[in-house]
């Protein structure tokens, strides 16, 4: 094989919004990595989408049709978690064979310039059936439901065959053989508790002074974490963010802030998100019933089990002391500010909550590009087009 080329073409990518509003889905984190991360480096390939005809299309998406070369190459179903056995039934699939998983049907396609027949063609010759279970995200909730069992996956995957880095020994260890420091990683004076799970502090990372960490835990590279934080399982924290305060059971994508105190749980922050001081999510009903989120395929609320907090898309941001209620779903750029509980949801764009205002597009992307800003960046003009077609 040459390339690893992603679909999306039954994978119902709106089922995940907010999340897919703003990327393709084997862009999501969890776990360690990307999807498109595991894939790449499992494979040993790099890794294209296929042209959907869609706003998130992009210079490198790939066309299937009778134009293309003489590789090889792997259609995958971009929201499927690979593991080890489901890559050693891959490598042994012939061009024209499709592996087939209960459930889930066919999640990935092996072909050549015989088997295209035209413009998102290909003929199937036959399959090969898989029976271990896959694990695959359908609805974003399942992004922290799964978190735990792919951080354990991804920690095995970045530090096979390699060394983690010694820590000072103001530090306490518990289970040090369940903890990975990568290099240029700053922290002294913290308790790290790997009993219950592995945990990866990333390249270039700093953990402040009384940070607790009990895993499996990921820290992004180039992270932060501030004095005195909580961080409980299965969280990420994905590279490039700031974090304190108490965190569990989340996942940050990256360039995301939640700098201060105030509870984070059972939730998914996209990127280029700030959670003022003081915000607090809650993550479980008082009458311990299930919690409800809006999909916006359905046009409908779906039980995503007991417990749920918050799933925010990018470059949303929350003024201090924001209280945001269980199973809250909030849009892309929303500057999010209320008394008491907000909303169940939040449209993108929103400016308040009560959704008589809403954000000029010219400022939100103004906005966008001075939070970039304060972190090296910039607005890119992708960036532009897709929240132009978004809003």
């Amino acid at each position: 094989m040459q390339k690893i080329i992603f679909t999306e073409e039954y994978c119902k990518p709106e089922n995940l919004h907010p999340f897919t509003f703003t990327r393709h889905i084997p862009d999501i984190r969890i776990g360690i990595l990307t999807i498109r991360e595991k894939w790449e480096r499992m494979l040993k390939l790099d890794s294209f989408d296929k042209w959907e005809d869609h706003y998130l299309d992009h210079e490198n998406s790939v066309k299937i049709g009778p134009g293309m070369g003489e590789e090889i190459c792997l259609l995958v179903h971009a929201n499927v978690l690979p593991t080890p056995a489901i890559i050693r039934k891959i490598k042994k699939l012939k061009p024209g064979e499709f592996l087939s998983v209960k459930n889930e049907g066919g999640i990935a396609f092996k072909f050549s310039k015989k088997e295209i027949k035209g413009l998102d063609k290909i003929k199937i010759r036959s399959s090969v059936n898989f029976e271990d279970e896959v694990k695959a995200l359908h609805y974003p909730w399942h992004i922290f439901q799964l978190n735990d069992w792919a951080i354990r996956e991804d920690f095995n995957l970045v530090t096979s065959g390699r060394k983690s880095k010694t820590v000072s020994r103001t530090n306490r260890l518990i289970e040090p053989g369940k903890v990975f420091i990568e290099q240029g990683v700053k922290m002294e004076y913290c308790i790290l508790n790997a009993s219950g799970g592995p945990i990866h502090i990333g390249k270039n990372a700093e953990i402040m002074e009384g940070t607790m960490i009990r895993g499996p835990v990921s820290i992004g590279e180039g992270s932060t974490v501030k004095m005195g934080s909580k961080i409980y399982g299965a969280t990420s924290i994905g590279p490039d963010c700031v974090v304190g305060g108490e965190i569990r059971n989340s996942v940050i994508f990256g360039h995301s802030n939640k700098a201060h105190d105030g509870y984070l749980g059972d939730s998914v922050i996209g990127e280029w998100c700030n959670l003022g001081a003081g915000t607090t999510c809650s993550n479980v009903k008082n009458n311990y019933s299930n919690v409800k989120y809006w999909v916006d395929a359905d046009k409908k609320e779906m039980t995503s089990g007991q417990k749920g907090g918050l799933l925010m898309g990018d470059y949303s941001r929350s003024a201090i002391n924001t209280s945001f209620n269980t199973g809250t779903v909030t849009g892309v750029s929303c500057n999010i500010f209320a008394q008491g509980l907000t909303p169940k949801l939040i449209s993108g764009f929103s400016w308040g909550v009560d959704g008589i205002e809403r954000y000029s597009l010219q400022k939100a992307i103004e906005d966008i590009d001075k939070w970039k800003r304060q972190k090296g960046s910039s607005i890119t003009e992708r960036e532009k087009r897709i929240l132009t077609a978004i809003y």
